[in-house]
């Protein structure tokens, strides 16, 4: 990819591309870390729960079927392109006004980190009502309770408001402020690490190898949050009443408190094995796609 301006229509539309691609590879990884996540405590006599990952995988096919790893698909599909555009459109367009501010020329390790964190609190913004669908769609004890996600849509508003839609804004952005800025600091410092490849597939490998570390070490800054924005984003808002889960930081010193450190990366494993490679698969496919339209444009002159 060259280093030329690049159109924010390209790089909404590479990123949307590059969404869809990896939440349909690795969705079913994502149905297992949310059903892990919302367990709470230890295993009770007679109730359901999952020790592994494994074991969440093989109970859920064994008795719901395999096509309940994708249930919720809808809302992710829905939200992949907005949210993965969102994401490298906000970070191109804020690296530009970071830049400029600083009158720096090119991207540094400080503003590939300022730039992932400013676009992760603009790409929260989209994705909450998303998110609050998908996870509620992917609890099991809600499997009864929701026809879809407009049925989820209908009944939130319906029974806690419109602006329920938006519950876990603040557990989202952290969510997301920490993986961005985790992922493209990284990919910054390890693709200058890299030896620089002379042939297509050689990019491609370091584009791959750059996007699975960084989405693996987003992934170990933001588990905790994400435990907590499960939670509270599966509670139902009842008038009145404070919810358990309210806030990120008191939730997570909750969570350790009641369960241990250990629990606030409850679906680390599956979380990880997504958005590691899926990482990867994020940048090889949107670098892909902006140098197929620079192909394109190139041809017409």
């Amino acid at each position: 990819m060259t280093d030329r301006p690049i159109p924010f229509s390209w790089t909404f539309a590479a990123g949307a591309i590059a969404g869809i691609s990896e939440i349909l590879t690795m969705y079913p990884l994502d149905v297992v870390k949310t059903r892990i996540q919302l367990q709470v405590g230890v295993a009770k006599p007679g109730a359901e729960h999952y020790t592994s990952m494994v074991d969440c995988f093989s109970k859920i096919i064994k008795q719901e079927g395999f096509s309940r790893l994708y249930r919720g698909i809808s809302a992710p599909i829905m939200m992949e392109a907005p949210k993965r555009a969102t994401k490298f459109a906000a970070n191109d367009k804020w690296g530009k006004f970071y830049r400029d501010i600083f009158g720096v020329k090119t991207m540094n390790q400080s503003l590939s980190v300022l730039t992932g964190a400013t676009a992760g609190a603009t790409e929260s913004f989209v994705v909450v009502p998303f998110e609050l669908v998908k996870i509620r769609l992917q609890d099991k004890a809600s499997a009864g309770k929701y026809n879809g996600a407009l049925d989820v849509v209908s009944k939130i508003v319906k029974a806690e408001g419109v602006l329920a839609l938006y519950n876990g804004l603040e557990s989202t952005m952290w969510r997301h402020v920490l993986w961005n800025a985790g992922y493209f600091g990284v990919i910054h410092q390890v693709r200058e690490l890299l030896p620089k490849r002379s042939t297509k597939q050689g990019q491609m490998l370091n584009d791959l190898i750059a996007g699975g570390i960084g989405g693996t070490f987003g992934t170990i800054l933001n588990t905790p949050s994400d435990v907590v924005k499960s939670r509270i984003q599966n509670t139902t808002r009842v008038a009145g009443v404070i919810p358990k889960y309210n806030w990120t930081l008191p939730s997570i010193a909750l969570v350790a408190k009641e369960e241990g450190f250990g629990a606030l990366y409850k679906g680390f494993v599956p979380k990880v094995l997504r958005l590691g490679p899926g990482g990867g698969i994020l940048l090889v496919v949107f670098t892909t796609v902006i140098e197929f339209f620079q192909r394109m444009q190139d041809e017409q002159k």
